[in-house]
């Protein structure tokens, strides 16, 4: 590309602002899988590669790896293909909805095109971005309606071509462009037709001539002008004017055809097939005994082959030595679609089995589960969790960070140690017991999903549809007991189908959130259920539970969120209620969250609430509920979806991990515990270097105590900023702000400017306990 073409496109970039989508690489950070290749496409020497919903580069000599996620502005959709062009430095990504996004090389501008994904004259389910061909300064964009083509030079949409009978909208899956013809690989009867590229009159449907009849899947063509097709019978054949030549007949069903350095790949989910311009096979690679995985999409090298895999992100195969075989994806977890998370100090689990809204484990799902730990990834298969299905909710023994039970809603309870799977629990060696069926005393299914340990360490479980669905266990002792709760749900079949969630209070009350009975609070055998209206539960059915620092139950539902203040009355008081959360709305009164579908409550260092929900993004409220003091969505954030599945907080560092049904995500600025003494305090980052953007990303001070006072001078002793707990709170635009554990500093003095270099002491002053502590702070600017 000439100098003056790509400081155009910068200008493009930079003035249609609405345009463009924001970098949030200060404060957030993308967990995507990387495992699940969807498509690959090269160019300036390296391969690019899309998983379901973020990009992954490498270069092929450095083989350094970058991401591309809705961190830097991706919009976290499925994509279906993605194509690099030498000739403007751009990457270009569609997506399975219309959307196209364009990248710059070496840019985080990302240029959002939604002509295709807004236009009201195409059928939503019709605007599949297939395939993008490049032929001049044109980009022809194959979709399930014809072919639009856009000038890459301007960056804007030409015209569409319907080349379907009568100028019908007609399912086109690849383009390919060979001397003076365009090529179309249609299906729905379509076959294969053909067009003089040049032409002025392509969007009239009668200049496109069929060639062949029939289902054509995909077309390419060789540097020599060769042209091959693939019918949806599998065969191939080569294009010779207006008649077709058989040559052969793959096995499987085609998954990819593309050409890379004048070589043809074809590639199923069993082989990945090389073939010479000539369609000569070269040689074909199987499914490898040691990545037991599909196929998904082939480019090529010099000598190796690069496959596309399900689960393994690419192979790169030496195509003459098959041995020669390297794994290549950026770390991540094994899926995007999280269905539980929980977090500890440093430390990630993750789960992707679930049970459906009515607590039904069907489909099963065989996934493993993830850890992260101090930023890598450790991945664990369905192959090596003792063949626990369904697995979903996580519990941390608290006295022992490494031992772990995730929670089987259909198999038990599976107890992990040192990220390895040792026992799982089930009516053999526990008190777990499976659900029975009347006349069918075969049927074995033990459906636990809520877990939590108490201050003790013991461990206590969630099992559906028996009679005693409370267990708890003892990793100490390995003491195992049941409580029967029938005298609340007579009925342990049909009664009560599942829980989400089980907390558990300073006074050792267990508040169980359930399907059927609403809000359960179990004690030293008394038990009751805040379910019915007359309660002022909008919903039997409760999705999340959370006990904030004043002992209140903050109640998630799938139609609203409810709080339960008089916990120390709940067995005693016959007129019991749980109370909405009134706001005021342009001065009108309005229920917090009215019929909301809540997925998770988490409590912060600062008693505030971390509320995800389905289909309304993230909230962070204050310790009340009174003031919004973010409102997280797929528009304004990395969120790559609005649907929250989970939320979980390492409660050391204020980090937020948020799971979506699109990938997880991580917002780096959330509040701390506070902690008993200030003797673990430090700061974050120290050195301040010159690169550290201060106003974003903040100094932070980190593991203080709950009711502080903190003062900012420089070396000779001069007050340069100061905040005290309670009153110089975060979000109220102080330059110094305590957010419960942690403090924050945007290096800005009382007169509001950025201070200079130099070492600035940080004095801490306990306003209950009178302990202090004095720390250094080195700031080169």
């Amino acid at each position: 590309m000439t100098m003056n073409i790509r400081n155009y496109l910068i200008l493009i970039f930079l003035f249609p602002v609405s345009l463009m989508a924001q970098d949030y690489s200060a404060l957030w950070k993308g967990h995507f899988s990387y495992l699940n290749v969807k498509d690959v496409t090269q160019g300036n020497g390296k391969i690019y590669v899309a998983a379901e919903n973020a990009v992954f580069s490498y270069d092929l000599m450095s083989s350094e790896m970058e991401t591309l996620t809705t961190i830097n502005g991706l919009s976290g959709e499925e994509i279906s293909t993605i194509h690099y062009s030498e000739a403007y430095q751009m990457l270009v990504i569609g997506y399975a909805n219309g959307l196209i996004e364009i990248a710059l090389e070496d840019d985080t501008n990302i240029l959002t095109v939604v002509d295709i994904l807004e236009k009201p004259t195409i059928p939503p389910n019709d605007k599949m971005i297939n395939h993008f061909e490049e032929y001049n300064e044109l980009l022809y964009i194959a979709t399930d309606y014809g072919i639009s083509v856009y000038d890459m030079s301007r960056l804007e949409f030409g015209d569409t071509y319907y080349i379907g009978t009568g100028g019908a909208q007609l399912r086109v899956q690849q383009t390919a462009i060979s001397e003076q013809y365009i090529y179309a690989a249609c299906l729905d009867g379509g076959g294969l037709k053909r067009a003089l590229v040049n032409s002025d009159n392509l969007i009239d449907f009668q200049e496109w001539q069929t060639v062949t009849g029939g289902n054509v899947i995909a077309v390419e063509s060789t540097m020599d002008d060769r042209i091959y097709i693939i019918k949806a019978n599998r065969q191939v054949f080569e294009v010779l004017d207006t008649s077709i030549n058989s040559i052969t007949t793959i096995p499987d069903p085609i998954l990819d055809f593309s050409e890379s350095n004048n070589n043809l790949f074809v590639t199923t989910k069993n082989e990945s097939y090389f073939f010479d311009n000539a369609f000569n096979e070269i040689t074909v690679v199987p499914i490898l005994p040691d990545y037991p995985t599909e196929f998904s999409v082939t480019t090529f090298d010099s000598e190796y082959m690069y496959i596309g895999t399900r689960d393994y992100g690419i192979l790169k195969i030496a195509y003459n030595n098959q041995t020669d075989v390297t794994e290549i994806h950026p770390e991540g977890p094994l899926l995007n679609n999280a269905f539980a998370i929980q977090a500890m100090p440093n430390n990630l689990w993750v789960t992707y089995g679930d049970y459906s809204l009515t607590y039904n484990p069907a489909p099963v799902r065989k996934r493993g589960f993830s850890h992260l730990i101090d930023e890598s990834w450790v991945n664990v298969p369905y192959d090596s969790v003792l063949g626990a299905r369904n697995l979903n909710k996580i519990a941390v023994n608290p006295f022992n960070t490494q031992q772990v039970f995730i929670s089987s809603f259909n198999d038990g309870l599976l107890e992990v140690n040192n990220d390895s799977p040792t026992v799982l629990y089930d009516e053999s060696n526990s008190a777990l017991r499976s659900l029975v069926i009347p006349g069918n005393p075969n049927f074995k299914s033990i459906r636990v999903s809520a877990s939590n340990f108490d201050v003790n360490g013991v461990l206590w479980t969630m099992t559906a549809r028996v009679a005693k669905p409370l267990v708890s266990y003892d990793p100490n002792s390995n003491q195992w007991n049941s409580y029967d709760f029938t005298n609340l749900i007579p009925d342990a079949l049909e009664g009560e189908w599942g829980y989400s969630d089980i907390e558990i209070d300073a006074n050792g009350t267990k508040w169980i959130g359930a399907y059927k009975n609403g809000l359960i609070g179990y004690k030293d055998g008394q038990l009751r259920g805040l379910y019915s209206e007359e309660q002022n539960m909008p919903t039997a059915f409760v999705s999340s539970l959370a006990i904030d620092k004043r002992d209140q139950i903050w109640i998630g539902t799938i139609s609203g969120l409810r709080v339960l203040y008089n916990t120390a009355g709940f067995f005693t008081d016959p007129a019991i209620e749980a109370q909405s959360i009134i706001v005021l709305d342009d001065g009108l009164p309005q229920e917090l969250l009215f019929q909301t579908y809540v997925s998770d409550i988490e409590v912060d260092g600062s008693n505030n609430k971390w509320i995800g929900t389905i289909g309304a993004g993230l909230y962070y409220f204050s310790s009340d509920g009174q003031e919004t003091i973010y409102h997280f969505t797929k528009d304004n954030s990395p969120l790559p979806t609005n649907n929250v599945v989970d939320v979980a907080i390492d409660q050391t560092n204020g980090i937020v991990y948020i799971a979506t049904d699109k990938g997880l995500v991580s917002y780096g600025s959330g509040g701390s515990e506070t902690m008993t003494t200030l003797e673990n305090a430090f700061i974050f980052p120290n050195p301040v270097r010159p690169d550290y953007n201060m106003n974003d990303k903040k100094i932070q001070i980190r593991g203080i105590t709950e009711n502080m006072n903190i003062k900012i001078t420089d070396i000779e002793g001069n007050l340069v900023a100061e905040a005290q707990s309670n009153v110089n709170t975060r979000y109220r635009g102080y330059n110094l702000e305590i957010d419960g554990g942690s403090a924050y500093w945007n290096g800005k003095n009382l007169g509001n400017n950025s201070v200079a270099s130099g070492v600035y002491l940080i004095m801490l002053s306990d306003l209950d306990s009178y302990e202090t502590k004095v720390l250094k702070l080195m700031v080169v600017r």
